[in-house]
C-alpha cells in the first residue's frame, strides 16, 4: 500500500526544545525527504516503510504489551501505572483513576551522550578513568 503525498505530509510534528527556548521541529515528511535524498529511494517507498515501522511499534506496545528494543537508539517501553485516587479541587471530590499502560521512550546511553556532545571515544575514556 502506497501513501499519497497528502497522507505523509499531514503528520504530527516532532518537537525538540533547545536550551534557549527555541523549538526545532522535524515532521515525518521531512524525515522521509532526508532519507529519500540520502538513499536515492522514492519518497513513497520511504513513507510506506516509515509508516510500517511506526505501525509495528504501535502494535507491539498497544496490542501485545511488548517492549521494542533498538540497539544503538533506545527502547520503546510500556509503563504500567497503578490505580490511584485523585482529587477534583474545584468540586471537592475524590475519584479513582484506573490502572493503565502508557507508551514511553528510553534513549540508549550512546544516544544520550551524543545529545550531550560526547562522542563514543570520549565515553570510553570516561569509563577507563
Amino acid at each position: 500500500m502506497y501513501l499519497t503525498e497528502k497522507q505523509y505530509l499531514c503528520t504530527p510534528k516532532i518537537k525538540i526544545t533547545v536550551k534557549n527556548n527555541e523549538e526545532i521541529v522535524m515532521t515525518k515528511a521531512e524525515i522521509v525527504n532526508v532519507i529519500a535524498e540520502q538513499t536515492g529511494i522514492g519518497k513513497r517507498d520511504i513513507a510506506t516503510t516509515v509508516e510500517a515501522f511506526m505501525e509495528q511499534i504501535r502494535i507491539s506496545l498497544a496490542d501485545n504489551k511488548q517492549n521494542v528494543y533498538l540497539r544503538g537508539f533506545g527502547s520503546f517501553i510500556v509503563k504500567h501505572r497503578a490505580p490511584k485516587t485523585a482529587r477534583n479541587i474545584s468540586k471537592n471530590t475524590t475519584m479513582l483513576i484506573d490502572a493503565h499502560d502508557l507508551p514511553a521512550f528510553k534513549p540508549c546511553k550512546s544516544f544520550i551522550a551524543r545529545m550531550d556532545g560526547i562522542t563514543i571515544e570520549d565515553d570510553e575514556e570516561m569509563e577507563e578513568a
